[in-house]
């Protein structure tokens, strides 16, 4: 198993990199060439939104990005370092798909959604189901994850 990592300063230029950088591992993983541009716009999405929630929460560490080249399957996740809502460990659990764990508000530490962008923050985990097949959202007390996972056609057939 294979893995990149990258750790980004929240500052939306960045974001492009993490893209580029994420498109690149992906196609040496043999993700299909035709899924390269849902990689790149899934990476783009949960980039700009981990930017976003540094920024609107006043968080200085970076964002990080791992990329993972399993035997069969590539995975991507990216991490934010704002906490999650309260201590209800029944808001912190994973979802896979649509669902946004810890994503919307409902926590004594989250702002109003109307002055942070959490309204973005929901529209982005949207987009983001609608490009992969697998997704996971989990938000903590140390932060939150988006875990995104295509197959690798080619890595099969390497095998």
């Amino acid at each position: 198993m294979a893995t990149v990592e990258l750790r980004f300063s929240a500052q939306p230029e960045h974001v492009r990199t993490a893209r580029l950088v994420a498109a690149a591992v992906a196609r040496r993983a043999g993700v299909d060439e035709a899924v390269l541009d849902e990689v790149r716009l899934a990476v783009g999405e949960a980039c700009s939104r981990a930017v976003g929630l540094h920024r609107s929460h006043g968080i200085t560490e970076p964002v990080s990005v791992a990329l993972t080249e399993e035997e069969k399957v590539f995975s991507i996740e990216v991490g934010d370092s704002v906490p999650g809502p309260g201590g209800d460990p029944a808001d912190s659990g994973a979802r896979n798909g649509s669902g946004t764990a810890g994503a919307s508000g409902g926590g004594l530490d989250r702002p109003d959604p109307e002055t942070d962008g959490e309204g973005q923050d929901e529209m982005g985990l949207a987009v983001i189901s609608g490009l992969v097949d697998d997704m996971e959202v989990r938000s903590g007390a140390g932060g939150g994850v988006i875990r995104m996972s295509w197959p690798a056609a080619g890595a099969a057939l390497q095998a």
